[in-house]
């Protein structure tokens, strides 16, 4: 080995043992400043108040264990569903509806049944005879019609309306006249007589046949002087009849005023008026004539509480 290179190990050498020196120094410094600064560390740790000790939550009990249901079956749930019902007012008052609108239809399905009944049991000249009265009633209303209908022309047409509107009050008020019973009548109609010799012939039966007229068209009616109008009632009296508190005895006389063709046959129906009255062994006669006279005439009576509501 030369000098140069034993030179070079020296200084090599030398600056190793000042880098372990210097490191020993560095490691002593940091082991003596160590201890103080965890020292120092301490105490500030020991100054930070310590939490409280949180109260411990209290445990709940456990609960008691249950016991499975039993299952269902299908038909238990559907059961279980529909019993007992839940109904709220709401479908109270629709069933409720319902109800009173299926009697009602019950009603008269029973009914329009009855008459059909009753018209398969008639005789083909009884058909023959209801079928000619609805003709009758049919040309009857369709002859009303026109009569309005030409009314409402003439209030149309006409130069003077007011004088013609009070022709026609005029008019109706007559026509009223002679429903009310306040005002004589006379016409085309018939006369029915009816002889009680057995006394058996009852208000009922008179009723009946003041009935049947007023739905054959009958326009006015009297009977043994006493006019017939909408509030007549008939009540029995000893052996005879009272008629709105008149009373009346046989034989009973009844004045019709109307279209004739629909009044006899009503009168003569299968079962109607005359069958009812013969069987009580009274005497019934109906005739026909081309003027029939109802001078019987009813005091105007004003009405104690009803008020016209035309303004």
């Amino acid at each position: 080995m030369s000098e140069n290179d034993e030179k070079r190990a020296e200084e090599n050498g030398d600056t190793r043992a000042e880098q372990r020196g210097g490191s020993g120094e560095g490691g002593n410094r940091l082991r003596k400043e160590l201890p103080q600064e965890v020292a120092a560390a301490e105490p500030a740790a020991q100054d930070t108040p310590e939490p409280p000790e949180s109260t411990p939550e209290p445990v709940p009990d456990p609960e008691p264990e249950v016991a499975p249901e039993p299952r269902l079956t299908g038909r238990q749930r559907l059961v279980q569903g529909l019993w007992p019902p839940r109904v709220s007012r709401a479908q109270l008052i629709v069933a409720l509806l319902l109800f009173g609108l299926g009697f009602g239809l019950a009603v008269q399905v029973a009914s329009n049944s009855d008459s059909d009944s009753a018209l398969r049991g008639a005789r083909q000249e009884d058909l023959v005879r209801i079928l000619d009265e609805l003709d009758d009633r049919t040309q009857r209303l369709e002859d009303e019609k026109q009569g309005l209908e030409k009314q409402r022309d003439e209030l149309e047409n006409s130069s003077d309306q007011a004088e013609e509107a009070r022709k026609q009050t005029i008019e109706k008020e007559r026509q009223l006249g002679i429903l009310a019973g306040t005002v004589a009548a006379q016409g085309p109609g018939i006369t029915m007589t009816i002889e009680d010799t057995k006394g058996t012939v009852e208000s009922d039966m008179l009723l009946d046949a003041v009935q049947e007229l007023r739905a054959a068209g009958a326009e006015a009616i009297q009977v043994n002087g006493v006019r017939v109008v909408a509030g007549t009632y008939l009540t029995d009296s000893g052996k005879g009849v009272s008629v709105d508190g008149n009373k009346i005895n046989a034989p009973y006389r009844f004045k019709v005023i109307g279209k004739s063709q629909d009044l006899e046959p009503a009168l003569n129906i299968p079962g109607g008026v005359v069958q009812t009255l013969e069987k009580e062994q009274a005497i019934v006669t109906v005739e026909r004539s081309t003027k029939i006279v109802v001078d019987a005439l009813r005091a105007a009576k004003r009405p104690d509480y009803a008020r016209s509501s035309s303004q």
